[in-house]
Formats: structure tokens, C-alpha cells, sequence
């Protein structure tokens, strides 16, 4: 996967990134919701445009850019265009 902006692992292990692109209003509403729940497991969920991106992973856009926003938890999809905070947060507990 390319460079995520912030994302690294916390503390707690976990990674979270948002897969998202420019002008994408639920992406924008998906990375509050993300800020406010990782910010409770001392993580900062990183973002990654799949446009931008697709210069380097075309494969990237090709097999999430028609469900953005995506949520993936350590590199795998947890969730797409709607946050699952009790999923999430049951996962990020672990």
C-alpha cells in the first residue's frame, strides 16, 4: 500500500486509515468519526487518496474507489461509507 498520512501504530498495535479522495463529503464525516473514536485508543487514523495514489497501486482506485469512504483496520477492510463505531471499537480493544 502507498504512505499513508499519520497512521502508524499505536500504542494499542492497530493501524486505522480512511481510503478516501477529494470533494468526498462522507469521506470528510468518516474521518471526524475516526478522529474522535482512535483519539480514545491513542491512535490517529492516517488517510489515504485513492486518486493520488492510484499513480503508483492502480489497483487501489480499481477495487475501492466506488465504496468510498473505507475504513481498513491493519491493512484489511473493516468498513465502507459508513463508520462502525461499535465494530471499530471492539476491534481496537482487542
Amino acid at each position: 500500500m502507498t504512505n499513508p498520512t499519520d497512521g502508524s501504530a499505536a500504542p494499542s498495535g492497530h493501524e486505522v486509515i480512511l481510503l478516501t479522495r477529494a470533494g468526498c463529503g462522507l469521506c470528510a464525516t468518516a474521518m471526524e468519526q475516526l478522529r474522535a473514536i482512535c483519539a480514545d485508543f491513542g491512535i490517529e487514523p492516517g488517510a489515504v487518496d485513492v486518486d493520488i495514489a492510484a499513480e503508483t497501486d492502480p489497483g487501489l482506485r480499481a477495487e475501492y474507489g466506488d465504496r468510498l469512504p473505507v475504513v481498513l483496520l491493519d491493512g484489511r477492510e473493516h468498513s465502507y461509507f459508513d463508520v462502525d463505531e461499535a465494530r471499530l471499537r471492539a476491534d481496537l480493544g482487542r
